[in-house]
């Protein structure tokens, strides 16, 4: 863990805030960073519901097995709720001193009867809210790690937090720790809503993916966005059991980088245009994002009349660019990384770093080097697994 410490660097630069920067030069593939969440909750709505409800461990989130006649026993089910099931005994017993105390246990259970006036983003605040009660009750040092992330509360979330706080006050049992004031009930909301990693569903080529739980993790925090990354994330959660944390995050380079850049990861998929990325990340995060890339399709905006025009002729003008770029850029033989002549500097990196299989869109590695294998031709998908070799797709199976 200490040589991955070593790979980056907190810094404040003016205009972004904290910071990860290369403390040495880093290479493609390599892992710069393994977190673990300081706190983690479920993404399931507040219902009555049976333990049967849920396909994930309610403790490492990992998808629980279908059900077989022949079993020997059934899941272990939480003694205080009976609606949470977990994978095996072991979770069972870290849960009842972590994520499923039966403090928090007890008080979900209270808030699920009047969760029909709570809409679905209330459902998922109040289940934080009551998380970071827990993590107050339980670990203090760990408590203020999440006081110290970014994220200040404003009038109009302190609003949005005041019906949340009165019901979670009003229902639920007091903690050990006393109960938050709204001001910072309404501050830690800010907390989580810039700083949550979500820990995905399995992907699929024919539904979206979902959320199963958010987690929040302290060194992650402190990536900013690009919008053409240098690092992206990969999690394991359904890696089985005993095969480290499968709650972590371990962040790769996705290709070599000096000793003093900034590493970045992308908040969503690569994919997105411009409209829709600056959209998202005015709304969710609170900036507009001024990188490389939506420096220039943000004068694609402007020459095509950006409201005026019709979304379908946006979509079209803008493949008709990258395509001309692409062939532009695969013809040459310029590195992707720092090159200023690039009219558009996003062309390479489609080619290159993004996963084309239908519905995923995800983010492409190189595996961590090695002394015998120092430089790979291979390149893994963050998001379905799937390898790339040689602009050939092979799955994790025919590998």
């Amino acid at each position: 863990m200490g040589e991955r410490e070593e790979a980056l660097r907190a810094v404040e630069i003016p205009g972004r805030g904290r910071a990860l920067v290369a403390s040495q030069p880093l290479r493609g593939g390599q892992i710069v960073l393994k977190d673990s969440p300081i706190l983690v909750y479920s993404a399931l709505p507040l219902i009555l519901a049976s333990p049967s409800s849920s396909s994930y461990c309610a403790h490492c989130f990992r998808t629980l097995p279908l059900p077989l006649p022949s079993a020997p026993q059934p899941l272990p089910t939480c003694p205080n709720c009976c609606s949470e099931r977990f994978c095996n005994h072991n979770c069972l017993s870290a849960a009842s001193t972590s994520t499923h105390s039966p403090w928090l246990c007890q008080s979900l259970l209270r808030l699920r009867h009047h969760s029909s006036s709570l809409s679905p983003e209330q459902q998922l605040q109040a289940r934080f809210l009551l998380a970071a009660h827990n993590l107050a009750n339980l670990s203090s040092p760990h408590f203020q790690i999440l006081l110290s992330l970014q994220g200040q509360s404003e009038p109009d979330s302190t609003a949005a937090a005041q019906f949340i706080y009165s019901l979670i006050s009003s229902v639920c049992l007091p903690p050990a720790s006393g109960w938050f004031s709204l001001e910072l009930s309404a501050a830690l909301l800010a907390k989580d809503k810039l700083n949550a990693f979500g820990l995905m569903e399995p992907f699929s080529e024919s539904a979206p993916r979902s959320v199963r739980a958010y987690g929040i993790y302290p060194k992650a925090s402190l990536f900013n966005h690009d919008c053409l990354p240098n690092a992206c994330r990969f999690d394991y959660v359904d890696f089985p059991s005993g095969e480290n944390n499968n709650i972590d995050i371990i962040v790769r380079m996705i290709h070599d980088v000096p000793q003093g850049r900034e590493v970045c990861l992308s908040y969503f998929p690569v994919n997105e245009n411009y409209p829709s990325r600056q959209k998202r990340l005015r709304e969710d995060y609170g900036f507009a994002c001024d990188c490389d890339r939506c420096k220039v399709e943000a004068q694609w905006s402007d020459h095509e009349g950006e409201e005026e025009q019709d979304h379908g002729e946006e979509e079209e003008e803008e493949e008709e660019l990258m395509d001309e770029d692409i062939d532009q850029t695969m013809g040459s033989s310029a590195e992707p990384e720092g090159e200023s002549e690039f009219d558009f500097p996003h062309a390479y990196f489609f080619v290159r770093y993004m996963c084309d299989r239908n519905n995923c869109w995800g983010t492409l590695a190189p595996p961590p080097p090695s002394a015998a294998n120092s430089k790979s031709n291979v390149m893994e998908c963050n998001v379905c697994g799937n390898l790339k070799n040689d602009d050939q797709q092979l799955s994790m199976d025919d590998a």
